[in-house]
């Protein structure tokens, strides 16, 4: 028998935003011995790809490990992979950006290390198909793509066929997809490398012509327990032994994807659907859905879930978590505003241009997936990447903004059927939504880059006590957090119960749809919101200036029984407040309990800051502004 080909994929990639210390420890403790060790054993050629915004930390950080990836690719010894440039989530772009950021990859490669990915592979962040993206990467000189088989397998393609490039087409466009095969991800590095070398071998009997594993290199040394294992206890010792010895004797051989490509059999035609990973379709799914399909999976057996009946049972897909989890839908439908935005603006003006390049830049970083989901390595509980995200789009809003007067729209911004109020000059923007009270969505500055309304809502995951698996308990939210959520409380109601959601509002306009009217003029913006008949009486003026003060008034009716009137502010950072008459303030931080690959932790979000009038006051102004201003 010829031996098995085997293409090993390396992905690399750490999120804009994260910290220095985090990704100086991962190229110590993880990338740079791991790739030094792969030469340094013969173990080549393999694939590599390393993500845009990694790219640039080693720019400024460590050159030498830029270098240590040129001499690889100079010497024949990896195939660089493309991927859009930001590491965003392709299928979650418009189709232009998608080019773009890919096309932006190919040229920073071309920059660095005198090639561009000549093969024309590409990573696909987080292994997110959608069907309309074969004819975008085929445009953008995409020749083929690594998928997970679980893209095959939920289409009824048996795993037996899976040992071969497929190809697919769109619009005229084509491209081959390599199958990344799931049990070699969990081989690879947990279990010991005879094992891995045995299902080579298997696989090779079985008339099998080609093995592909791509997949994380934070597996070897920068995930909890792994630097030890994979380094200390001598497991890449004993695998690049091991391969090494299957190599000598014939039975295996190593390959890049663009090799195996023109050496295997095609596997024929396949059209995939809508997919990612296995354990992404599940991340994204309710918690209460999760627990049944938990339970649906132990119900059916280990044996039939590996059979080809595993592959029809299945999750939700990516998008989906753009409906759990409204602040990552924010966060995305403000990118999609801003680059088409971007897109409708000529570069006429003196300046405009260099606006337009930095807009179109920040942009870019702002489309970086990992703020956007949730899962074991999913971003969105980490505030510092989440504040990435909105810093950048903060950046390219001011740069495409530049001279705007203050100005309103009226529109879908997020695309929940649902108008909200979008007032913006050249040094604010703001987001009001009639729906919800007139909750202030977004409040952002631009002389700070912050949004100060970035706050996550405390919610029910299905690991917390009550979900699927034994957790920790979490105070869970009865109300999206905003800025400015309008409740009447009962008059004995404590701090420590409000913080931690034990309570009754005696009235609240959270969830009611305002009635609303704007006044603008050239220096602010009014809008007046009323509640509908039906819900307790509430008038509330929200007032915003072109340098990004908030001035707010509420009139409202007091209930019969005594209470305070208590608007709530989640911020995600202090402001400076100024309230008509002075009263007392609540104040406590807002914390999830949320999982990771070092399992549950507490993160703050943000602070609660909660003035509490008399109810019977019936009226109230604040002031926000700033610190800075």
């Amino acid at each position: 028998m010829e031996p098995i080909r085997f293409v090993f994929g390396v992905h690399i990639h750490q999120p804009v935003g994260n910290f220095d210390h985090v990704v100086e420890q991962h190229v110590r403790e993880a990338y740079r011995p791991f790739l030094e060790r792969l030469v340094a054993g013969g173990f080549t050629p393999f694939a590599l790809h390393v993500s845009g915004p990694l790219l640039e930390w080693l720019e400024g950080h460590d050159g030498p490990f830029l270098d240590l990836v040129g001499r690889m690719a100079a010497d024949k010894h990896v195939e660089l992979l493309l991927s859009g440039y930001d590491e965003p989530i392709l299928a979650a772009l418009p189709r232009e950006d998608r080019v773009e950021q890919i096309a932006a990859m190919r040229d920073a490669l071309r920059r660095r290390f005198g090639a561009g990915a000549e093969e024309g592979g590409l990573w696909l962040t987080e292994r997110v198909w959608e069907p309309d993206l074969a004819a975008d990467l085929a445009a953008a000189g995409v020749r083929y793509a690594l998928v997970d088989d679980r893209h095959f397998l939920v289409t009824a393609v048996g795993r037996e066929r899976l040992h071969a490039p497929f190809w697919t087409e769109g619009a005229g466009g084509r491209l081959a997809l390599f199958s990344i095969d799931e049990r070699l991800r969990y081989l690879v590095p947990f279990k010991p490398p005879a094992q891995v070398l045995a299902y080579l071998q298997e696989l090779r009997a079985a008339g099998h012509h080609l093995a592909v594993l791509a997949d994380d290199g934070e597996k070897f040394g920068g995930w909890p327990g792994t630097r030890e294992w994979v380094f200390d206890r001598g497991w890449l010792d004993d695998f690049l032994r091991t391969m090494g010895g299957a190599v000598g004797r014939g039975e295996v051989t190593l390959v890049t994807p663009a090799a195996a490509l023109a050496e295997v059999p095609a596997g024929g035609l396949a059209y995939l659907p809508s997919a990612s990973y296995r354990e992404m379709e599940k991340w994204s799914l309710p918690p209460e859905a999760l627990g049944r399909l938990d339970q649906l999976e132990r119900d059916l057996g280990e044996a039939r879930m590996a059979g080809p009946d595993g592959g029809l049972v299945r999750g939700a897909h990516w998008r989906n978590f753009l409906v759990r989890y409204p602040e990552a839908n924010r966060m995305h439908k403000k990118m999609l505003a801003l680059s088409a935005l971007h897109r409708s603006l000529a570069p006429g003006r003196r300046g405009r241009k260099d606006d337009l390049a930095a807009a179109r830049r920040a942009i870019g970083r702002a489309q970086c997936n990992d703020a956007y989901w949730h899962g074991v390595f999913g971003g969105l509980y980490l505030p510092h990447l989440r504040e990435a995200v909105w810093r950048n789009l903060a950046a390219a809003e001011a740069a495409l903004r530049r001279g705007q007067r203050l100005d309103v729209q009226i529109l879908d911004l997020d695309l929940d059927g649902q108008e909200e109020i979008w007032v913006y000059s050249d040094r604010c923007s703001v987001v009001i939504a009639p729906a919800r009270g007139g909750a202030v969505e977004e409040y952002t500055v631009f002389a700070s880059l912050t949004n100060y309304a970035d706050v996550l809502t405390r919610r029910r995951e299905a690991y917390h006590d009550g979900g699927d698996q034994p957790g920790e308990a979490s105070v869970i939210d009865s109300d999206d957090r905003a800025i400015l959520v309008d409740r009447i409380l009962p008059a004995g109601l404590a701090l420590d119960a409000y913080a931690t959601a034990r309570y009754a509002p005696v009235a609240s306009w959270a969830r009611e749809a305002m009635r609303f009217e704007l006044q603008a003029g050239p220096g602010a913006v009014e809008v007046s919101l009323q509640a509908p008949p039906a819900s307790a009486a509430l008038e509330k003026r929200i007032r915003v200036s072109a340098d990004g003060t908030l001035s707010v008034t509420w009139r409202w009716d007091a209930p019969p029984a005594q209470g305070r009137f208590a608007p709530e502010l989640s911020l995600a950072a202090p402001l400076d407040m100024t309230l008509e008459p002075q009263t007392e303030v609540w104040r406590f931080p807002i914390e999830t309990v949320a999982k990771s690959e070092r399992g549950l932790e507490r993160t703050v979000q943000g602070e609660s800051v909660t003035p509490l009038w008399p109810a019977d006051a019936r009226t109230a102004r604040m002031v926000l502004k700033p610190l800075s201003a």
